[in-house]
């Protein structure tokens, strides 16, 4: 940016304005480098708390350096936050902010013919890109905005006493808005509260239920609201479609909701990301229509990856004073200064800059849309929407009109937005999505796993973009929106490589949880002491609590007691040498002093599991037990230690007299005349509570010889086989490859066994047998198979 400005003779202001840009973009940026890299060593200070304004003015360079210690803070607690790639032509979009602020200061004609000269410009770029002929622009930072304005030229329009009456002049007929039921949640509230209209005003369509996507309005039921609405006196206003619904991405019939306004005189709004398309070569059919509506509402700063450029909303009227009425247009140049960023952002993209990031967007869909068709168990929303279709008789008839009906649905959800999901059916006769066949809390495990997956995703490829979604037929969902976030992150073909590499990973991790998690129930319920807590809203195998079985009458000490046990089950549990997970739960779960079992493998041993935890959970509380009777045993045991010394006093003073325990007689008195007495050691056994005498430990260390070794008991796991999972090869060669193992681990200085003779007795080896003392005796082999002693002895 800083080589034009050179080159080019610019006014010295905004050549200074372009090199000062730079500067404060570099030393944000270096400060998130810098904050990767001394994360967790900044300790907070006292510039991070809010205080009084410095009586002393503080340079460019300390002011940047303090924005850039708050936005990296907290860099070490968001790790996988994903933070938007700002290019060059995100600069461009920054630029245009500091040039508005000085360009505002200008003389009122200078201004007022540059920004006339900035909205032409935007205008005829945005109609021409997006096929949006005649059409005035109104740019907004919300971008709820264009929608409150072009609801109140309507109202304008269609009420001619509102102007001077006011709301008077609705009460007569009361204005109707209608939207899908797919439509962004609140936006009809935010529209009746902007415009003062009652909720009443405010008709929610319901999708389909039959035929097409359960994501698109019922154009016959909104036809039949219509002519009730017109029927009792209301006054049909405006209708909000979607070309790309926020949730599933599909678009709504907008040629047939179009025929059906002009019919009413009804004002078609459409919003949505699939209008981003339409700045593309090959545009579908029901996206096309959209061109045809009295207003849209575009958002090019996401879908070209610009930070800080308002939303835009093209319309078509054809009285100016009421568009300046409604709000649309402004009288005050400094108003128009807000397309000055998306003016020079345009520029600098250019036309085929801007056609090949949307088209980019749409690749990566296609890519990732194709990759998972290849996964059995994710299913996609055209998948879901396919198994809709009502069941025809006759298998020829349904496949001929299925296969017609299949072609129109995929032409209406070919959108760039992908939304899949795990799903797993239990039974034969459910299918791509459907409900039927669920045993009951299934499909609540499932949308928690598929809210984990999505997570997961998130967290491990962030660049990816992905999200979780709530749709109100197929449940929780993952999104992929290229559109919304490709250009902004940076997303590349990579990502979508390597999103795929970690859906085949965790994939058959979901399904093995799903298999086993009703096995796991059973195999609680068969354990006394296990509890099985039902949180379908955990995703993994469930989560269980550990009840002593001590009868106890104090209800808070029982308490404590369960506490205490789950608390140090978990930490035993997670010390294992295992690839299941175990937790305290959610954050803000409702279950406490409970253990959450998490993901299983597929050679998971679910049995053993359960065992596993039981008997921890046993020998913690027999533990705990042995415990509370020890403190009462070792106080007893105290109070006999204590009066065994006294009394072994005692008997020392009757041996020894009383001269010896005088200090200095004693002294001279033991050097003329010593006792042989031996000083006995005493020990107190924390076990038996009792004092017992040292000797027969000092005996113990005296004694020569090795205590034999004892044998490695055998377990049943293979060597750096992890705990719970079942072995892929049978019991017998199981025995065998732990034979061999335990042959191997032996260690060399050991000498091995001789091998057994035929009737069982052990033959000593032929060097000894050469090298044997004379006077064993011999051993002979007699014919019928019995060995006898020879009466000679060598």
């Amino acid at each position: 940016m800083e080589q034009p400005l050179h080159k080019t003779m610019v006014d010295p202001m905004l050549a200074e304005m372009g090199r000062n840009l730079n500067d404060a973009m570099k030393i944000l940026e270096n400060g998130q480098k810098e904050a990767d890299e001394d994360s967790g060593q900044r300790r907070p200070s006292w510039r991070d708390i809010p205080g009084p304004l410095q009586g002393d003015g503080q340079d460019v360079a300390s002011i940047l350096q303090l924005v850039q210690n708050l936005m990296h803070d907290d860099e070490d607690k968001q790790s996988h936050r994903r933070m938007q790639y700002v290019g060059e032509q995100g600069h461009m979009a920054l630029l245009g902010h500091s040039l508005a602020a000085y360009i505002s200061v200008l003389d009122r004609d200078r201004l007022r013919k540059l920004t006339t000269r900035i909205l032409s410009d935007t205008t005829l770029w945005l109609c021409r890109l997006f096929r949006y002929e005649n059409g005035s622009v109104y740019y907004h930072e919300d971008d709820r905005e264009g929608l409150v304005k072009v609801c109140r030229l309507v109202i304008n329009a269609r009420y001619e006493e509102y102007s001077t009456e006011g709301f008077t002049a609705l009460s007569s007929k009361q204005p109707v808005i209608y939207q899908s039921a797919a439509c962004r949640s609140g936006l009809g509230q935010h529209l009746c509260s902007q415009l003062g209209l009652p909720l009443s005003s405010l008709c929610t369509v319901p999708c389909n239920t039959m035929f097409g996507s359960q994501h698109q309005i019922d154009v016959a039921l909104l036809d039949k609201l219509i002519k009730e609405d017109v029927d009792t006196g209301k006054v049909p206003l405006l209708l909000i479609a979607n070309a790309g619904t926020p949730g599933a991405g599909h678009t709504d019939k907008l040629g047939r909701l179009k025929e059906l306004c002009v019919q009413y005189n009804i004002w078609l709004h459409v919003e949505g990301v699939n209008l981003a398309t339409l700045a593309l070569g090959q545009v579908t059919s029901p996206v096309m229509a959209a061109t045809k509506s009295d207003s849209m509402t575009l958002t090019p700063g996401p879908w070209l990856g610009l930070p800080a450029v308002p939303a835009v909303t093209l319309y078509r009227h054809e009285d100016p004073a009421l568009s300046l009425a409604a709000g649309l247009t402004s009288s005050q140049p400094v108003e128009k200064l807000r397309a000055l960023p998306l003016w020079l952002s345009l520029q600098y993209l250019g036309h085929d800059g801007i056609v090949q990031r949307i088209k980019n967007a749409t690749q990566l869909s296609q890519q990732l849309l194709e990759h998972l068709k290849t996964l059995a168990l994710i299913k996609t929303s055209a998948g879901v929407s396919h198994s809709r279709l009502p069941l025809l008789a006759g298998s020829s008839l349904r496949d001929v009109l299925g296969s017609l009906i299949l072609s129109i649905v995929e032409d209406e959800l070919n959108s760039p937005v992908v939304v899949f999901r795990f799903s797993q059916d239990t039974s034969a006769a459910s299918s791509g999505g459907s409900l039927e066949g669920y045993f009951p809390g299934e499909k609540e495990v499932q949308d928690a796993l598929n809210r984990w997956l999505g997570e997961e995703l998130a967290q491990q490829v962030p660049s990816s973009g992905v999200d979780v979604v709530e749709l109100e037929d197929e449940g929780t969902c993952v999104r992929f929106n290229p559109l919304m976030t490709a250009a902004v992150l940076g997303t590349q073909e990579s990502d979508i490589k390597a999103l795929v590499e970690k859906l085949t990973d965790v994939v058959p991790l979901l399904s093995s949880t799903l298999r086993f998690r009703q096995d796991f129930r059973e195999e609680i319920h068969h354990q006394a002491a296990l509890t099985y807590i039902e949180d379908l809203s955990w995703p993994g195998l469930g989560a269980i609590r550990y009840e002593p079985q001590c009868e106890q009458d104090d209800d808070n000490k029982r308490q404590q007691d369960v506490e205490r046990i789950n608390g140090d089950m978990l930490k035993k549990l997670m010390e294992l040498d295992a690839d299941i997970s175990f937790s305290t739960g959610p954050e803000f779960g409702n279950e406490t002093n409970c253990i959450y079992v998490g993901l299983a493998t597929e050679d998971l041993d679910v049995a053993e599991l359960v065992q596993t935890i039981a008997a921890t959970g046993r020998d913690l509380e027999e533990s705990s037990k042995l415990l509370e009777n020890m403190t009462e045993v070792v106080r007893k045991g105290i109070l006999e230690a204590e009066a065994q010394l006294q009394k072994a006093n005692e008997e020392k003073l009757m041996e020894e007299g009383v001269l010896r325990q005088i200090p200095l007689v004693g002294s001279v008195l033991n050097w003329f005349s010593p006792t042989q007495m031996s000083i006995k050691g005493q020990t107190f056994s924390l076990v038996a509570g009792s004092l017992d005498s040292t000797e027969s430990t000092y005996a113990m260390k005296t004694q020569t010889g090795t205590t034999p070794d004892t044998p490695t008991s055998t377990g049943k796991r293979l060597p750096g086989q992890k705990l719970f999972r079942r072995s892929a090869a049978g019991s017998d060669t199981y025995s065998e490859t732990s034979s061999v193992g335990q042959a191997e681990e032996m260690p060399r200085e050991t000498t091995p066994l001789p091998p057994a003779s035929e009737e069982g007795v052990t033959e000593p080896p032929q060097e000894e047998l050469a090298t044997s003392d004379s006077s064993l005796p011999e051993v002979q082999r007699q014919p019928d198979g019995q060995e006898s002693e020879v009466d000679s002895i060598r």
